[in-house]
């Protein structure tokens, strides 16, 4: 079924309406709802780990790992904090305010939220974010992605069965069905994809001055840069897996490594032999391999990897049928050449030979381009990587590790520039979906003159001493 502009309006109205009742602020519906979702998933984990390997070709640890287990955790997170986060913070309004000493910042809900969730985590990136949203007490549209039509259609089928269609109501359909959306006066916009679909959710949302949180994936790709004093095997092994996971269709994978050239031959061979240790010689041939989503983004990469032909080492080779297009291997590769220069998202992994005195020229051509969602570092130099992680432009990131900042309580997952803005992740989300308010409550007694009509000198020195 495809959604008409009609019928999106009035789900809009009716989750107006709904909201204005004043009934998803309570922190109790709130953590109810939030339960209802978690129940809703884990009744249905089954089902939701059937679509994702249809769509995707995920195994089933890995549809948990990325996919379930994730929103599970964030749901747990939530449930935990919502009644802390909640509450009005007091203050001291200060004795330029006198007599009316006391203040109260209140966190509110925006209203109707409407949720672009993309293909690659269709579960994690379109539940994990409506707990967000519910979490902040607002009612939820999630546009899910075409691409991923079964997780959408089970998706849409759970979540009809648990929630009100004027509460939290799931909208399939293509980019015409999203613009439908988009075009609604909607009061908050989450939208997970890439950087030249957000440059249209921020123009379509400019029209009604709508906020809007923007999670992509950087226009140049996510860099990982190995030291010569990196611990080679720990970096093989790492890399090998997080390029595995999902074809390498995730938003925070890694686009490129810049190796140092005296180790990159050995950091090399001990990358074929993780790939092969984890998913075989033949990765398209493996049932555990993931697919990539559709015969348009299978026929990218590999006609990309034909452009390298000559200097693949490793994979570059798939099967049309299935989608599956294995982890391959290229090397050398310019800095400058074009493969080095986009969003890859896929299993390609163009690596960079740098020399170790040319380290600072490279941390700056990397700073000049686009930023990246992710970054990340092997080296055993401490002080370096922290220097280096504390001055460059990303997301977020790691040392000596891919991936797992995304599952750490409390901090939040972000992008900047053109991998983003906004931030989300427990208490990283709930402020995503609401808006401090800043209330002032007055006195009616001992109310000094000094702030009225009319300013003679005396009253001009008191108030000038007393603001000082």
């Amino acid at each position: 079924m495809s959604f008409s502009k009609e019928e999106i309006h009035n789900i809009v109205l009716k989750q107006r309406e709904y909201f204005l009742t004043n009934e998803t602020l309570s922190v109790k519906f709130r953590k109810e709802q939030l339960k209802t979702l978690k129940r809703a998933i884990l009744e249905n984990q089954d089902q939701l780990i059937k679509v994702l390997h249809e769509d995707l070709g995920r195994c089933e640890v890995e549809a948990y790992f990325c996919d379930i287990g994730d929103v599970i955790m964030e749901i747990n997170e939530y449930l935990k904090g919502v009644k802390k986060w909640s509450k009005p913070e007091r203050h001291f309004s200060g004795l330029a305010c006198f007599p009316s000493l006391i203040t109260r910042v209140y966190k509110l809900p925006y209203g109707v939220s409407l949720i672009i969730a993309p293909f690659n985590f269709p579960v994690l990136l379109s539940l994990g974010v409506l707990a967000a949203s519910i979490a902040g007490g607002n009612t939820a549209i999630i546009k899910a992605s075409s691409k991923s039509a079964s997780t959408t259609a089970a998706i849409k089928d759970i979540i009809s069965r648990y929630f009100d269609e004027k509460y939290i109501t799931v909208i399939d359909g293509g980019h015409d069905v999203a613009d439908y959306c988009l075009e609604e006066r909607v009061d908050k916009i989450f939208y997970t994809g890439s950087p030249n679909v957000a440059k249209h959710v921020m123009e379509m949302a400019s029209k009604n001055l709508t906020p809007v949180t923007l999670e992509l994936g950087g226009e140049t790709g996510n860099w990982c840069i190995i030291r010569k004093d990196a611990d080679l095997k720990d970096a093989a092994r790492k890399i090998a897996f997080f390029k595995i996971c999902n074809s390498g269709q995730v938003c925070i994978n890694i686009n490129q490594v810049a190796v140092e050239e005296s180790i990159a031959e050995q950091f090399i061979n001990e990358l074929k032999k993780e790939i092969i240790r984890q998913i075989g010689e033949k990765p398209y041939l493996n049932e555990e391999y993931p697919k990539l989503i559709n015969r348009r983004a299978f026929d990218g990469i590999k006609q990309e990897a034909e452009q390298y032909k000559e200097r693949i080492l490793f994979g570059g080779e798939g099967d049309e049928n299935t989608c599956k297009y294995s982890t391959t291997i290229i090397y050398p590769v310019n800095i400058d050449e074009p493969i080095v220069n986009h969003e890859i998202f896929g299993p390609l992994l163009p690596i960079i030979p740098y020399k170790d005195n040319e380290i600072d020229q490279l941390l700056d051509t990397i700073a000049r381009r686009e930023h990246g969602l992710a970054f990340y570092i092997f080296t055993k130099n401490k002080k370096w990587a922290k220097r280096v992680m504390a001055t460059q432009q990303y997301g977020g990131g790691c040392v000596n590790e891919v991936c797992l900042h995304l599952m750490v309580k409390g901090v939040p997952f972000n992008g900047t520039g053109h991998s983003g803005m906004g931030a989300y992740h427990g208490i990283w989300g709930f402020r995503e979906f609401t808006h401090p308010s800043t209330v002032l409550y007055g006195s009616t007694k001992f109310n000094l003159s000094l702030r009225e009509h009319p300013y003679n000198q005396k009253k001009k020195k008191t108030l000038g001493r007393f603001l000082k």
